[in-house]
């Protein structure tokens, strides 16, 4: 998050928290039944330094400095912002995830190194010095996850592995790292409170939650289980006050993974699709259409002469399997299709109208990079405060980059206002408004004169066009 509501969290250790063969996992005994309580206390207490031990050497601080413009009577102005938070190097070559939000619009990026396990044993002040300031460049941003891949020109570096993150439990342990409010190498210990959390229906992202206290700063920090392995990097809180009150986020690591490995190949994050609007099936929704069953996904939009319509499929299928996958909702499969590369041919097992069909269809690329619209806009020129939003007019330039349209006219998301009153319904870079309460919009002009004459707590519709598919976004002026 742009204000730096973020988090590190972490755990690591060769042993699980120095639990013996003898020791009962499932139960309620964590050390021999011989142990006095003071004892298994100081064991565990051993272990949980050695976690920061091992840990502390691969976190570091990231700091950047950027320009954007002053608001008020000096707009014309640029003012220089510093903005901070946390990262992990995940390779010894000097590759070191964060957050696309720590990063994003600097002109200089710098990394502060933890103090290395040697120069730390040859001192004896409880109060360590800092480690080495070093430069760093980034590689690659991917917005839609919030992450970006840094390089430092290190090498031969401390890092942590990325692990499985859909081996999580609920009530696993983890340690938080990070530097919150600037305040390097700090770490709090939590549980993983979900193991999955989803904010939208159909969001392709999911979320890992716990209760780790987090704060601001310890944004791009990595999640680690007890066996030493990031099994998420933190992203975001929901807070009140501002500060840590349980509820933290962070993309897991298999995300992450898929990330990392995708812009040190690409250059950039490819994600697969086949030209359809997979959609989650409820209860209210297979007895509306009479669905054989409660659960499961079905297709919303087939696409005009996308792969999927050029294979036969249509809307109002049910897609069973992929690939022999049982798929149970829409982000299931979408996220599958994600990791799929251009060319790919992908086997579906569908129900029709009592029918089975087997379908085989190729894998495309989704075209949907936005990213540059965001240097094209300015707050002066291209605010529209009451959706919290900066749009453009659709010039033919802007054109060649959108998908077909599905209507004539509408204002492009450049992107979204930072101080955006409006989360769970937000606008995407990208999205195509064209109508607002009904009414057509064909012009940034026009889009704003529309929501002048609404007051604040009105409802508003809004019609866009989010890639191929025209969705309403409902919300209530702020």
């Amino acid at each position: 998050m742009a204000t730096g509501w973020l988090v590190l969290l972490i755990v690591y250790g060769g042993t699980a928290f120095g639990i013996d063969d003898g020791d009962q996992i499932g139960g309620t005994d964590l050390a021999p039944s011989s142990a006095k309580p003071e004892i298994a206390l100081a064991h565990l207490s051993r272990s949980l330094e050695t976690l920061s031990e091992r840990i502390g050497p691969a976190v570091v601080q990231v700091f950047a400095t950027g320009y954007r413009p002053v608001t008020g009577p000096k707009s014309s102005l640029l003012s220089k912002r510093r903005s901070g938070g946390s990262g992990v190097i995940v390779d010894p070559e000097g590759y070191i995830v964060t957050n696309a939000h720590v990063v994003e619009g600097a002109r200089r990026v710098q990394v502060l190194l933890a103090i290395s396990p040697s120069d730390m044993s040859q001192r004896s002040s409880i109060l360590k010095s800092r480690g080495k300031l070093v430069e760093a460049r980034i590689v690659g941003i991917d917005r839609e996850t919030d992450l970006a891949i840094l390089r430092i020109p290190e090498r031969d570096l401390p890092f942590l592995e990325l692990g499985d993150s859909d081996e999580l439990k609920q009530g696993q342990l983890v340690l938080a790292f990070g530097s919150p409010f600037g305040l390097e190498n700090s770490v709090t210990l939590g549980v993983v409170s979900s193991v999955a959390r989803q904010f939208r229906p159909e969001d392709p992202v999911v979320y890992i939650q716990t209760d780790a206290p987090i704060n601001p700063g310890n944004s791009g920090g990595p999640l680690v289980d007890a066996l030493g392995r990031v099994v998420g990097i933190n992203t975001f809180i929901f807070s009140r006050s501002g500060g840590s009150e349980g509820l933290g986020f962070a993309v897991p690591s298999n995300i992450v993974k898929n990330v990392f490995t995708q812009i040190l190949t690409n250059g950039r994050v490819g994600r697969g699709e086949i030209g359809v609007h997979a959609q989650t099936v409820t209860p209210a929704l297979a007895a509306g259409l009479k669905l054989p069953q409660e659960w499961g996904v079905i297709l919303g939009d087939v696409f005009p002469w996308g792969p999927a319509d050029m294979a036969g499929l249509r809307v109002g299928d049910l897609i069973l399997t992929l690939d022999g996958k049982v798929m149970e909702n829409g982000r299931q499969f979408d996220v599958n299709l994600y990791r799929r590369a251009s060319g790919d041919i992908v086997t579906l097992d569908v129900l029709r109208d009592s029918q089975r069909f087997v379908f085989r269809v190729r894998v495309s690329l989704r075209e949907d990079d936005f990213s540059s619209l965001a240097g094209m806009v300015t707050p002066d020129d291209n605010l529209v405060p009451q959706l919290g939003i900066l749009g453009i007019e659709i010039d033919s330039r802007i054109a060649k980059r959108l998908l077909p349209p599905r209507k004539l006219g509408g204002v492009l998301v450049a992107a979204r206002s930072a101080h955006s009153a409006y989360w769970q319904e937000a606008f995407l870079p990208g999205d195509v408004i064209y109508a607002i309460n009904e009414k057509a919009i064909t012009s940034l002009s026009g889009l704003r004169a529309t929501l002048a004459d609404l007051k604040t707590g009105d409802p508003v519709a809004v019609q866009v066009q989010r890639g191929g598919t025209l969705r309403f976004i409902a919300l209530e002026l702020d």
